[in-house]
């Protein structure tokens, strides 16, 4: 069921098996997952509605350097189905060997496998609505051509697949399974302000929870799970200091540290040789009808060979804000920019908009009108009144001529962390200063790549890819740390002084407390986060299940 947090009486306390705190990508489908297990989960949600706009200024704050990390307000929201209401639905596995110890990326290793988290994949992928779990184009597109014709090579491969969720808004596809789980309850309105600890520190006591119309009350619960996003539960952790004046969970000062999102930006000039129809640079669509598209990866031995970090690009047409692309779909989105969401708008903007520069663009547009109308029919059909979107622009390819929109792993750094100021917000907890960092090993590792790809094109005769290595940096940093991807602030590992959670997800020094979503990935590898969160959320939730009801077992009681 669903329940607003004014229903709730002032000053009392609920009691529950569970409470998640936090209602998206993470806390909906471990609640979920956790019904009918004989358990009673309480689900917190601080927003009233789906993108609640009051809600949202609870997330403003300050950022170190305003070129390097995006208001923290953006990227996220409060409301049922959280920040799943504005992605973009790419979906990706880690890879094998982001789960190993890497002698070459200080702080690597994760305390679980990718064989140990597989079986929680493919069950993610159907949270997702991303399909099948295949991401080898030989096995889930069998019949397509390759991504170039004739390339073969040991070193890049370009068999990899991103799959695309619809993109699945949590709040929306899930809410009917919320409103009617006889033993989940959800509450809307409900920001979890506090973790107070028992005296000696080993247990959640109860979580204090207020609404923006000043109710408050307590939730008491056997486990407790963070599920707030990667920002926000460091928020919550290092403000909760009543009983450790480090913060919940933060002895060894690891909360908050270690804060990655991924290096990111288009790069270079590649030329393929040959016919336009040797490249597959677009979105294809597998028998399960779901929209795919491939990518260059140097291979894991390589990567090891190499002391790369991992890293992805994907085929890119020429820069957006530059009218020498001569496209009028380019230059009609330069002159609607400012219709265009923050997160895609915002690369718009970087570039001197003079009278010249925008009548080129309107040139473009009144030159190309037979692309940009079918373009715009396109988009209508299959994005905007389609249920499963077709994923972003993609451009007739007429001059094989590409940029590489390159994503890469950055490493691990105690200096890249989130702290809170003294300000407080308006329900009194201390609002959060981020200062995002990467370090020059982040682009080095990329031109190494780049170096890689460039070389195995040229080899195979496929084609010639050049780039400036004075301007990579500027071309990586260009829009700073990438989008809403908020990683490692309570990383996992064996070690309590170096990692906030274990392999299960627990806090070390908290008995009952646990971190669901990407706050615990130690390392950020190339993909998307959102897979991955899913599917740590359903392996915690066979866990939590499991160890929940191994002790009701052991005190006698009955279990259903």
């Amino acid at each position: 069921m669903i329940e607003s947090a004014h229903e709730v009486p002032r000053g009392t306390t609920l009691n529950a098996d569970v409470c998640v705190v936090g209602a998206g990508a993470a806390g909906i489908p471990l609640a979920l997952s956790l019904s009918g297990k004989g358990l009673s989960v309480l689900l917190l949600e601080a927003g009233e509605r789906s993108q609640d706009a009051r809600a949202q200024e609870h997330y403003e704050g300050e950022v170190a350097d305003e070129r390097m990390h995006s208001p923290l307000h953006r990227y996220r929201l409060r409301g049922l189905g959280g920040s799943t209401s504005l992605w973009g639905g790419r979906c990706m596995p880690y890879d094998p060997i982001d789960f190993e110890e890497r002698a070459w990326v200080p702080h690597s290793g994760w305390p679980i496998s990718y064989e140990g988290l597989q079986p929680w994949y493919a069950q993610a992928n159907a949270w997702s609505e991303a399909g099948r779990f295949a991401y080898d184009a030989r096995t889930a597109l069998p019949s397509a051509a390759p991504m170039f014709a004739g390339f073969d090579s040991p070193i890049v491969r370009t068999n990899g697949l991103e799959r695309f969720s619809c993109p699945t808004d949590f709040g929306k596809r899930y809410r009917k399974r919320l409103e009617v789980a006889p033993d989940v309850t959800v509450i809307t309105g409900a920001h979890c302000t506090g973790i107070r600890l028992d005296e000696a520190g080993a247990n959640v006591r109860v979580l204090d929870v207020a609404t923006l119309a000043g109710n408050r009350f307590q939730v008491s619960a056997r486990a407790v799970v963070l599920a707030s996003g990667g920002l926000e539960t460091a928020r919550l952790m290092l403000h909760s200091s009543d009983v450790v004046p480090q913060g919940v969970g933060n002895q060894h000062d690891v909360v908050g540290r270690y804060y990655q999102c991924h290096i990111a930006g288009n790069v270079g000039r590649l030329t393929v040789h040959g016919h336009v129809n040797n490249v597959r640079h677009g979105y294809e669509v597998a028998p399960d009808g779901v929209y795919c598209r491939r990518r260059m990866q140097i291979d894991a031995v390589q990567q090891r060979r190499h002391g790369l970090l991992n890293a992805v690009a994907r085929l890119h047409f020429p820069k957006i804000t530059d009218p020498a692309h001569r496209s009028g779909v380019l230059s009609g989105l330069v002159l609607a920019k400012n219709l265009i969401s923050y997160e895609y708008g915002k690369r718009l903007h970087d570039a001197r908009m003079d009278g010249e520069v925008w009548a080129r663009h309107l040139l473009n547009v009144v030159r190309d009108p037979l692309d940009t109308a079918a373009f715009l029919t396109h988009w209508v059909t299959r994005r905007t009144l389609a249920q499963r979107k077709f994923p972003s622009v993609i451009l007739r390819n007429r001059t094989n001529r590409f940029s590489l929109e390159v994503q890469g792993e950055q490493q691990p750094l105690a200096s890249s962390r989130v702290a809170l100021t003294e300000r407080p917000d308006a329900l009194g907890m201390r609002r959060m200063k981020v200062d995002w960092r990467y370090c020059l090993a982040d682009v080095e590792s990329v031109a190494r790549t780049l170096d890689l790809i460039a070389a195995e094109l040229a080899r195979t005769g496929v084609g010639r890819f050049e780039y400036d290595p004075d301007r990579l940096e500027e071309d990586l940093m260009r829009y700073g740390a990438y989008g809403g991807h908020h990683i490692g602030t309570a990383r996992m590992g064996a070690n309590p002084k170096h990692s906030v959670v274990d392999a299960d997800c627990k806090v070390h020094s908290v008995s009952n407390l646990y971190v669901a979503g990407s706050a615990v990935f130690p390392t950020s590898s190339q993909a998307n986060p959102t897979l991955t969160i899913v599917a740590l959320s359903l392996r915690l939730a066979d866990r939590l299940a499991q160890r929940l009801q191994s002790r009701r077992a052991a005190a006698g009681e009955v279990v259903a």
